[in-house]
């Protein structure tokens, strides 16, 4: 580290001191109080905190009640079929969080006796749940000392503390977690105050683009408002290699306009999810087809469409045709009216308002 950096590094012991007062303070008066999983229940902070991961408040906000009204309790997530919960998950993304969720709730009722642990190494051994989650858990539910790093919370820290570090660096994690605990308030009463602040200012005001630096609590010793390195920090991660996948969709229909739905494996792009046949490559759905006697001359190509993955560019390719073959009879046909009860890839829900007017 050269003196540049130990100079922009270095913060003034007030200052952090101030961090969490300020912080307080700020939440009490103009952080969000409305949302509906603010509550010391842990199962609703965990189901919340799960379903945040990567998606926006906004979102979550449509989906949560929903959840909570078909499974208000873990017992009932835990019992709950995998169809069940996916198809409430349907369209939330990142389909790997609802399996991890009925995971984590079979772990909460066989190994806690269903009740949620309080502390955050003991929540970290469930399912789907990282450092940064389970502090949230035990800092909301449980008022413990812990902290929590999200994408957000880094942004803050980085723009406050004028943190320059390669964001993908080990090392620098790791002194942004040690940061982070360096300003976490004495009293655990504070925390759930304190660790909602930092969600809420780095989502409201310390925003990626366009912060509002005139309502920040800390803008009297943020070091990179002093510096003018704002909008530099933190610094930008390299950008991923995106690979794109073509994927073929045999959309099939029955004399009653139904759908033939099959169950994706356990494994790979969504994974326990409904879908309509999918293949790899034209050969491959030809050759499907041919088992059902639908000869390539049968099936209508839609328009192309692209989906885009955390790493991937699926670049989708649907036929549709209708099969009244008997070989096809004890298939998953279903009726659109009966859509919303399976859980679909986003994709093809869109594909399917968007081509047969289903809106469901």
């Amino acid at each position: 580290m050269d003196a540049v950096e130990k100079t922009l590094n270095t913060m003034p012991e007030a200052a952090q001191r101030g961090f969490a007062d300020a912080l307080i303070n700020w939440q009490k008066k103009h952080g969000r109080h409305h949302l509906p999983w603010q509550t010391q229940d842990p199962y609703c902070v965990w189901l919340s905190e799960i379903m945040l991961q990567q998606t926006q408040v906004v979102t979550v906000l449509d989906y949560y009640p929903r959840f909570i009204a078909a499974f208000p309790d873990v017992h009932t997530l835990a019992a709950a079929e995998q169809d069940q919960v996916l198809g409430l998950w349907a369209g939330l993304g990142y389909y790997s969080r609802a399996r991890n969720l009925h995971k984590a709730a079979k772990q909460v009722v066989a190994e806690f006796d269903g009740i949620f642990p309080d502390t955050r190494r003991q929540l970290e051994q469930l399912c789907g749940v990282g450092r940064s989650t389970a502090a949230a858990i035990s800092a909301f539910a449980f008022q413990r000392r812990e902290t929590i790093l999200d994408g957000n919370v880094k942004r803050v820290l980085c723009r406050v503390f004028a943190r320059g570090g390669n964001p993908a660096d080990k090392k620098f994690e790791s002194s942004l977690w040690t940061l982070a605990e360096s300003l976490l308030p004495p009293d655990p009463a504070d925390m759930p105050a304190y660790t909602q602040g930092l969600m809420d200012l780095g989502a409201t005001v310390c925003k990626r683009s366009k912060p509002l630096c005139e309502e920040c609590p800390m803008e009297v010793f943020c070091q990179a408002k002093a510096q003018n390195r704002v909008h530099e920090l933190p610094l930008k991660k390299a950008a991923v290699k995106v690979k794109t996948q073509p994927l073929y969709w045999l959309v099939l229909h029955d004399a009653d306009n139904r759908i033939l739905l099959q169950k994706r494996p356990q494994s790979g792009i969504w994974a326990g999810l409904y879908c309509v046949p999918c293949f790899d490559s034209l050969q491959a759905l030809y050759d499907f087809a041919a088992e059902l006697g639908l000869p390539p001359e049968s099936l209508s190509e839609q328009a192309a469409f692209t989906h885009r993955l955390t790493h991937r560019l699926l670049e989708i390719m649907p036929f549709e045709a209708q099969c009244l073959s008997e070989k096809v009879s004890d298939r998953h046909w279903v009726g659109m009216q009966n859509l919303q009860q399976y859980g679909l890839p986003k994709p093809l829900h869109s594909y399917l308002n968007r081509t047969q007017k289903t809106l469901f």
